[in-house]
């Protein structure tokens, strides 16, 4: 049962605990939307299209259709779950410039609306909760 906040639809500042969790590509040219957010704010590194990387933390998106991009949340989820010290703040990844759905997406992180430390929006916990 989803029992926390909802990611911000907004988030121009982090606590120190906290992670920007955004849809990169496997290049890491993080040149516009979220991952230009996490470049410019949050210390994500241009060139690392995955994991952790200052204060975000990064999903490739644009690599293929939603079966490409699940092994990639599994290991965020796992990676979460592992360091229970962050709150991880996942925004709507992959359905502004990737072209995906929240209906395509948001069903990859039906394992995460358990976890108290990963922060979804509010899009997709309602999705996952009338799927599941």
């Amino acid at each position: 049962m989803y029992n926390r906040p909802f990611t911000p639809e907004f988030i121009t500042e982090l606590k120190p605990n906290e992670v920007f969790v955004f849809g990169s590509n496997l290049a890491g040219m993080h040149g516009g939307g979220a991952a230009r957010v996490a470049m410019d704010r949050f210390g994500a590194k241009w060139g690392q299209g995955v994991g952790l990387q200052g204060q975000s933390y990064a999903i490739p998106t644009m690599q293929g259709g939603v079966e490409t991009i699940k092994p990639y949340v599994d290991e965020f989820i796992a990676f979460a779950q592992g360091h229970p010290e962050y709150t991880f703040l996942v925004t709507p990844i992959g359905c502004g410039i990737a072209g995906f759905t929240a209906e395509e997406i948001a069903p990859l992180f039906s394992q995460a609306k358990d976890i108290e430390n990963i922060l979804l929006p509010e899009s997709f916990v309602r999705i996952i909760n009338d799927n599941f």
